[in-house]
């Protein structure tokens, strides 16, 4: 046997289990070969999306199943024993995984992360691989874990048997915090932050089960302070703690249980404080809290919620959010600390675990340049209207233009006719007054849909009973409707909304957390609905917080420790109040408890503080519209499918001549076409843009190198001119003209397939067995259809 003709599949098979089988390591359980751990970007152009590559490790291993340990980075024996370092090193940064190793079957480089001095890799042979237990001595002085706490971080996950684990980052949250919690320093205060749809609730769930199977926490509360978050959360995960949990309810306290469910308006009493359930424990009842959404009510010291935390003081307190809240009145992380994990946005995407986003940017002219009321001009009502110019901040909240709304409804009701009409879609308006005026406006730009349906269109706001009895039915995606949702502040956060594919700013967002809820709406992915993607319709340049460079970084301090806070603050950043609502089956007034002496809408403004004018009979038109793409450094990007597919060839084709020497080169053209493609080619828009008639060869020198293109029947008319084909029999010779023809309908993709033979209208010439005959045998019609291939590509 030589080593050097194996393939990277038998060195493992041959060379490397063996090695770390006779290590210790127990190939069944503590061994996982060739672990994708992202699911590959989705790129998306036009309508069109493709995926990525996965992050494919060849090995990695692990000391119990939730600790992986080390990563191995496997290449064929014509390559060195160190050729995968770099590789896996990139892998083990991103998985979190300390010890790491190259092999090629002759041996291992050992690249030791945990070594701050002296010697980083060191050359082992076969017989020299490490045992579990070694790494595992490494890894607990590495990460400071002594005995006492090696149990609780060795604690298993829970598993139902479907064979559901975290994904990798998701890992690494729950450890990170087990470990925090089990080495018990001092700080009894953390922070997850996490981007929306990418499973907080799951995290929190294996997160309590960990530490209360291995005996650290026995009695846990998990708060929120929204009914929907409790109802999901109860519905989800949290189901499999079956009797040891209850939802606390009318502020009735039982003891008995270990896991605690409630709202903090179930927990406390804004009238009475005397009255307050959460006093019915005693202090130390609880060893965790978990903090769900830990950016809004309790997050500012002097409220009525933070309350409940430090009665609570003496437990382990675990803030989840995807929005840390750093402003001028409220610090998470004066409160939490810095994050011990963050997981964002941008990261989600480019793991393919979140869906990316287009944005449609319409700009109206009176929101661009403002309306100035002519001399005299009347509202509705008969009343003069203020003489001033009115702009983007005054529409719906001071003054309605009814052919405002009314080009919104008929814009947004133009990108689902030309996409589908039954896509979930959230319209975000400045508050439920323009939710509502939003609503009638849709129904009438869509009156076929809503005849055959009312609930086509639903204003979901916190003060309609109707349409918050279909919150649920919008979230589920086996329900048709509700489709439209006109809300404000609602939807913008605990609404685990699937298949959202619009989402349409109507409204004034200056608020950096607000922005990143609304957009986390879109971010899930459900393939089976065929969500890969979703679009933003802004028309209040809301989008322009993209640029922000507090988007997608990490949040930075700007209050100061103890300072007096002023909570009739102006900051943006309060908004986010949250609305009245009624905890399900309960009498609980769910009413932000700090501001008792005024009555609040969803967005926390003031009922009845000054009427909205309405006026009509103004003109209004778009004055621009452009769409923009995410681009892979998580940039909003403006332009043309043919600059984003010539950038993106050129990074992997520096000139024409490197892509024509791989095309050349290549056994299966069809694996260039595919590497193209998982990096974000989409040749199915090209085809539209540029030409149905050309395949991906001719596609990509034209766009990317400015080549004149030729269509597939010249280049199958080109072949059979120059009749190459002479040398073979008359069924030889007449199979390859027709596959010329083949070639020239359906394109080269089908020429390569090894099945084209048993196609019409190649199988009309005979059986497969016959036709391969006709060439020699297998090899011999092989050859030929690569000399085909080349000759179709001859003048290139």
């Amino acid at each position: 046997m030589n080593k050097k003709d194996l393939s990277e599949r038998d060195i493992c098979t041959k060379f490397i289990n063996p090695s770390i089988k006779s290590a210790g390591w127990d190939i069944d359980t503590q061994v996982r070969e060739e672990v994708g751990f992202t699911d590959g970007r989705i790129y998306v152009r036009g309508k069109l999306h493709t995926r990525g590559a996965q992050k494919r490790a060849d090995y990695i291993l692990y000391y119990k199943p939730n600790i992986p340990i080390a990563v191995i980075e496997a290449k064929d024996n014509k390559h060195t024993v160190g050729a995968g370092i770099q590789q896996a090193l990139d892998y083990a940064e991103t998985l979190e995984i300390p010890f790491v190793f190259s092999s090629n079957g002759d041996g291992f480089i050992f690249h030791d992360r945990t070594i701050t001095s002296g010697q980083i890799e060191s050359e082992l042979d076969l017989d020299s691989f490490p045992s579990p237990e070694t790494l595992w001595e490494k890894y607990k002085a590495y990460k400071g874990i002594s005995e006492e706490a090696a149990s609780i971080v060795s604690q298993d996950y829970f598993s139902d048997g479907s064979g559901r684990s975290p994904r990798y980052y998701q890992q690494i949250a729950i450890n990170r915090t087990v470990e925090a919690v089990a080495k018990n320093e001092g700080d009894n205060r953390h922070i997850l932050v996490m981007a929306t749809g990418t499973g907080k609730t799951y995290v929190a769930f294996q997160l309590i089960y960990r530490l209360w199977k291995s005996g650290i926490k026995k009695r846990i509360l998990f708060l929120a302070d929204r009914t929907s978050l409790i109802d999901q959360t109860v519905r989800g995960d949290f189901r499999h703690f079956k009797d040891a949990m209850t939802v606390i309810k009318h502020k009735q306290i039982d003891t008995a249980y270990n896991i605690y469910l409630a709202l903090y308006q179930g927990l406390s009493d804004n009238k009475n404080p005397d009255n307050d359930a959460y006093k019915q424990f005693s202090s130390d009842f609880f060893d965790l809290v978990i903090v769900d959404e830990c950016h809004r009510g309790s997050a500012r010291e002097d409220s009525k919620w933070r309350e409940i935390l430090e009665y609570f003081k003496g437990a382990t307190h675990i803030g989840l959010t995807a929005t840390p809240k750093e402003t001028k009145v409220v610090s998470s992380s004066e409160y939490f600390g810095d994050p011990l994990y963050t997981y964002s946005l941008k990261q989600g995407i480019d793991d393919g675990f979140l869906a990316p986003y287009k944005v449609i940017k319409v700009t109206l002219d009176i929101d661009a340049e403002g309306w100035r009321p002519p001399k005299g001009f009347k509202d509705k009502d008969g009343q003069e209207v203020e003489d001033r110019i009115y702009n983007r901040t005054d529409f719906d909240k001071h003054i309605i233009v009814e052919e405002r709304r009314q080009l919104v409804a008929q814009k947004i009701t133009e990108f689902l006719k030309g996409s589908d009409r039954f896509s979930k879609t959230i319209v975000f308006c400045v508050d439920i007054e323009h939710a509502e005026g939003m609503r009638k406006a849709l129904a009438n730009a869509n009156p076929d849909l809503v005849s055959a349906n009312s609930k086509y269109v639903m204003q979901i706001t916190g003060d309609n009973k109707e349409g918050k009895d279909q919150l649920d039915a919008f979230i589920h995606p086996a329900e048709t409707y509700p489709v439209i949702a006109t809300t404000s502040k609602l939807m913008t956060t605990g609404v685990d909304a699937q298949t959202c594919k619009l989402i349409v700013l109507d409204s004034n967002i200056g608020s950096m957390t607000e922005f990143k809820q609304i957009i986390g709406r879109g971010t899930r992915i459900n393939e089976d609905y065929g969500k890969h993607y979703f679009t933003i319709m802004d028309f209040r340049s809301v989008t322009a917080l993209f640029a922000d460079k507090d988007f997608d970084g990490d949040p930075v301090r700007v209050k100061e420790a103890g300072e007096n806070d002023d909570i009739s603050s102006t900051d943006e950043e309060s908004d986010d109040s949250p609305i009245t609502d009624k905890l399900t089956g309960d009498d609980i007034e769910f009413l932000e408890p700090e501001t008792p002496d005024i009555t609040l809408d969803e967005e926390g403004a003031e009922y009845g503080k000054k009427r909205k004018v309405t006026v009509n009979g103004v003109e209004v038109t778009v004055i621009k519209e452009r769409v923009q793409y995410m681009g892979g450094d998580g940039k909003i990007i403006t332009e043309s499918l043919r600059d984003y597919t010539r950038k993106n060839v050129r990074t992997s084709y520096s000139s024409l001549d490197a892509f024509l020497m791989s095309w050349r080169e290549a056994d299966k053209k069809r694996a260039i076409v595919e590497e193209l493609e998982q990096h974000g080619v989409l040749f199915a828009a090209l085809q539209d843009e540029v030409g149905s008639a050309f395949d991906p060869f001719d596609l990509i020198c034209h766009v990317a190198f400015e080549q004149k293109p030729l269509t597939r029947k010249e280049r199958a008319d080109n072949v059979k001119k120059r009749n190459y084909f002479t040398k073979y029999g008359d069924l030889a010779r007449t199979v390859l003209d027709s596959l010329l023809d083949k070639y020239a309908d359906d394109g080269l993709l089908d020429l390569e397939n090894p099945a084209i033979i048993t196609l019409d209208p190649i199988k009309r010439l005979g059986t497969a067995p016959e036709i391969v005959r006709a060439f020699g045998g297998k090899p011999a019609y092989d050859a030929a259809i690569r000399e085909l291939t080349n000759e179709l590509y001859h003048s290139a």
